[in-house]
């Protein structure tokens, strides 16, 4: 696996972090406390080409590789979390299962105005009585000529009352279990589809949670993403990626923390001195420097796995895991460096803390990646031999370009 970013990908981040130092950093605190969706730089995601980055460009994307998405969603994150969330649902969930799973008219129909930015998409699995078993779905669907109808909610979607386009899950017959559920693709608009939004939440403020109402709403059979049955195959696809983007999330805010903290043990004076002489506050940061480097390596080693065309079930899971557990304690000890300041809204540090638990609990809760990952070392689990993405090409050709022309 070569760690070294190549010249594509350095101007991937560098276009990145400056949208993010310079139009995310400066807004951040005040929609926090405004608890308002900046739908805006959502939208200036998409003109930038965030929305679509490792989408083919026959598909409105920009041809770029798994890396350069993650490069991309750390540095977002980094600038705050909430906005990393819908790019993580839109594209890593919703966008790159439509271009795995999809047909060539759903790609047309959906995913080219996604890639570009026009409409925004979210991922319907989660309910209200079902998050990590997903086999226990109670959201239903039945056929009905030429179309589906669907009846259930799903809750706790990014972006839910404020996406254009939604993929959904439903069982079409439970004595099935998982082999029984279906994917679907929506649209706003459609007869009984509703949404809400979620209020009160912890965090991420800048962005939408909310549910997905679906009262006998009937959708066409040619909006059906896959087989009958394949659903949960489709949803299992979709959350490798979801993970990846998670754990990159998770380091941009691990690498806000470190830099937050930096910052403030040098300019902070006590005894005479900065406080980054101090040897307990240095531990604190020696920690979230080993954290940083440590998740930005296991995530990257999911995208080399991805990039190749291979299943990242088992890396993906540990890099989800690792990055957001040590993104918590970073945060934590972000806020302990600015001692009483940190406590207060006043710098940036309790915003990241109140942020990331949430990667915690989404793509599959921390104390399920633990079982994961010990089945997988005693041989009780492997990863399923599932339909994959091919290597993506127009990066390597964009890669040999360059080389070329440096040359």
């Amino acid at each position: 696996m070569d760690v070294d970013l190549s010249p594509v990908h350095r101007m991937v981040q560098e276009t990145a972090h400056n949208f993010a130092q310079k139009e995310i950093v400066p807004i951040a605190r005040e929609y926090d406390e405004q608890v308002r969706f900046a739908r805006e730089l959502v939208d200036r995601m998409g003109e930038l080409g965030f929305l679509g980055g490792p989408i083919p460009t026959r598909y409105g994307g920009s041809g770029l590789d798994y890396l350069a998405l993650v490069i991309t969603l750390e540095e977002v994150a980094r600038g705050d979390l909430a906005l990393a969330a819908p790019m993580v649902v839109h594209l890593g969930l919703n966008s790159l299962t439509l271009l795995q799973w999809g047909t060539e008219e759903q790609k047309q129909r959906f995913l080219v105005p996604q890639a570009k930015g026009e409409k925004l998409a979210c991922f319907g699995l989660t309910e209200p009585n079902m998050g990590t078993d997903a086999s226990s779905m109670e959201t239903t669907v039945r056929r009905d000529g030429d179309s589906y109808i669907l009846n259930g909610t799903k809750t706790w979607i990014s972006a839910a009352d404020v996406a254009d386009h939604f993929m959904v899950f439903a069982t079409l017959d439970r004595s099935k279990g998982h082999r029984g559920i279906c994917a679907f693709l929506l649209e706003r608009g459609m007869p009984g589809l509703s949404t809400s939004s979620i209020h009160g939440k912890m965090g991420l403020h800048l962005t939408n949670t909310g549910s997905i109402h679906l009262e006998d709403c009937r959708v066409p059979a040619a909006n059906r993403l896959g087989e009958e049955g394949e659903g949960f195959y489709i949803a299992m696809s979709a959350v490798d990626v979801g993970r990846i983007c998670t754990a990159a999330s998770a380091t941009g805010v691990t690498q806000a923390c470190l830099d937050a903290s930096v910052a403030y043990a040098n300019q902070r004076q006590t005894f005479g001195q900065p406080i980054g002489r101090h040897q307990l506050v240095q531990q604190m940061i020696a920690n979230m420097v080993a954290a940083v480097e440590t998740s930005r390596l296991l995530t990257y080693k999911a995208c080399a796995l991805r990039n190749r065309g291979e299943r990242a079930t088992q890396e993906a899971s540990l890099a989800k895991w690792y990055a957001s557990d040590v993104a918590v304690r970073s945060a934590l000890d972000a806020i302990q460096v600015h001692g009483s300041h940190g406590y207060s809204n006043a710098f940036p540090v309790e915003r990241y803390l109140r942020n990331v638990k949430a990667t915690q609990i989404y793509e599959g809760t921390n104390q399920l990646h633990q079982v994961l990952q010990a089945e997988f070392a005693l041989g009780y689990r492997t990863v399923p031999k599932l339909r994959c993405m091919p290597p993506i090409p127009e990066m390597v050709e964009r890669e040999q370009a360059a080389v070329v022309a440096r040359q």
